[in-house]
């Protein structure tokens, strides 16, 4: 008996087996497992009824996230109802501590009162679509500030955020290919698609999901993230590419923090015309003010930015070298002179761009963390890197084989060295954990999760003996040794 799991972006636990009765499990694992998923079921009663209910309607990938038969009665998303601060309570009443935090939105937890106050007061003013918003032009600036780009535009998500810088890098740059690396998540842009195939000693790149086609992913180059190999083959390509984007920190691999790879991945692209696109979709605002830039310590041409800055609002961030983002407008030119806009343009638009509840909630966002400073985020990667310090300690001691790492507040799971072989099998029983949890009042996603300035220290503690009484369990239950 074996059980695996694959990560899926914003998705529980994907168990491809676990005991059933027409496995090799033992009766007392069977017996466990059916106990479980009957407190379970009822416990989230009400998430479980509305999931079936609205299926005949709701085409939705969380709703069926995860399934495998031997499980299919546990197979449904927590619906919640409402959230504050570090906690979230689901439609059945049940309080939880949030680890997901809204996908890396809440920085600052759940509702916090300076957003909250900056949303109401704009829905006072009624929402205007159509004329400028009297915010974007204050919000550019602060984001400028922060994070020392030169010009910046405004999306509704990441995902097209990601869109257009590759189109402006297109446009500036005149070529066609883009590199992309392995692992990293840049939306679901059917350009960005891509995985890396080997076929006959050969490595072809193909479309990730069917329904994207060929011809989409036909100019990309998927390469693997912080292999000096890698910056070989952007060098022999480097005369056809327009861009090279980069997730800098990894959301499944935050150890992974490649800084002399992305130093010689600047030099090279700089040196060739490259664009080099961070995504800070997940880094921006988190790890530092200035994001993954500030915190490796290199400038990129184009960032993309999101979540964080939304306070909880949809919005997506394009900023950049004035040189790629004057390809929205056109570039500078003053009133009352013979100048006008210089550049060709690309082609951007969107009803919702510059949203006034978005800008509403931008703007408090980024005046709160101008005042924190960059100690806010010092203290929460201090905080976070103890907390797993923590966890692994208790791991280690109780020879648990689980390792956890972190970059900043963003934490998850990270292969152990010796589990390839004797301890696969309690390795993979680990993935019932992430749902005892759940049911033990801690939210999360399968490998991790990230923490918040409102997580209190006695949230913290009541993970860390969650996580203690879930390994008991599944000791108990013959799960692990």
């Amino acid at each position: 008996m074996q059980t695996k799991i694959t990560n899926t972006p914003n998705d529980l636990p994907k168990i491809d087996t676990i005991p059933s009765p027409t496995t090799n499990s033992n009766s007392h694992q069977q017996n466990f497992l059916e106990t479980f998923i009957t407190r379970y079921n009822k416990r989230t009663q009400t998430s479980k009824q509305q999931t079936q209910t609205y299926r005949p309607v709701l085409a939705d990938v969380r709703g069926s996230a995860g399934f495998h038969l031997a499980i299919k009665e546990i197979v449904y998303p927590i619906i919640g109802k409402r959230a504050c601060g570090s906690k979230m309570w689901d439609i059945d009443g049940n309080e939880y501590i949030d680890l997901i935090m809204g996908f890396g939105v809440n920085l600052f937890g759940y509702n916090p009162p300076f957003i909250k106050e900056a949303i109401a007061e704009r829905l006072e003013q009624g929402i205007h679509i159509g004329p400028q918003s009297n915010l974007a032009g204050e919000v550019a600036q602060l984001i400028s500030e922060l994070t020392g780009m030169e010009r910046v535009t405004f999306s509704n998500t990441g995902t097209e955020a990601v869109m257009t810088a590759l189109r402006l890098a297109r446009a500036v740059t005149g070529r066609n290919k883009i590199v992309m690396f392995s692992g990293a998540y840049h939306g679901h842009f059917d350009g960005t698609l891509a995985k890396s195939q080997i076929v006959n000693e050969t490595t072809k790149i193909e479309p990730a999901f069917i329904g994207v086609p060929p011809n989409m992913v036909a100019d990309v180059l998927v390469l693997e993230y912080g292999n000096l190999q890698s910056l070989e083959v952007i060098k022999a390509n480097q005369n056809e590419l327009a861009a090279v984007i980069v997730e800098p920190v990894q959301n499944d691999k935050p150890h992974l923090q490649p800084q002399e790879f992305l130093q010689q991945l600047r030099q090279i692209t700089q040196a060739s015309g490259i664009a080099l696109i961070f995504d800070e979709m997940l880094t921006g605002f988190r790890l530092h003010p200035g994001g993954a830039q500030a915190w490796f310590g290199i400038k990129a041409d184009i960032a993309t930015y999101g979540k964080i800055l939304g306070g909880g609002m949809p919005i997506g961030v394009i900023a950049g070298k004035a040189a790629y983002m004057d390809r929205i407008d056109g570039g500078m030119w003053d009133y009352g002179d013979a100048s006008s806009p210089q550049e060709k343009t690309t082609f951007f638009a969107g009803t919702y761009c510059k949203h006034p509840l978005a800008m509403a909630a931008a703007r408090a966002v980024l005046e709160y963390l101008k005042i924190q400073g960059p100690t806010l985020q010092q203290q929460l990667n201090q905080r976070t890197s103890q907390f797993i310090q923590k966890l692994n300690s208790y791991f280690e001691e109780d020879e648990v084989p689980i390792k956890l790492a972190n970059c900043g507040s963003i934490f998850n799971t990270v292969p152990l060295a010796n589990s390839a072989n004797s301890n696969n099998d309690a390795s993979a029983n680990l993935d019932l954990m992430y749902y005892l949890l759940i049911d033990k009042g801690v939210y999360l996603r399968a490998g991790g999760g990230l923490l918040s300035t409102a997580h209190t220290d006695e949230d913290l503690d009541y993970i860390i003996q969650a996580v203690k009484h879930s390994v008991q369990e599944l000791r108990d239950a013959g799960f692990l040794p």
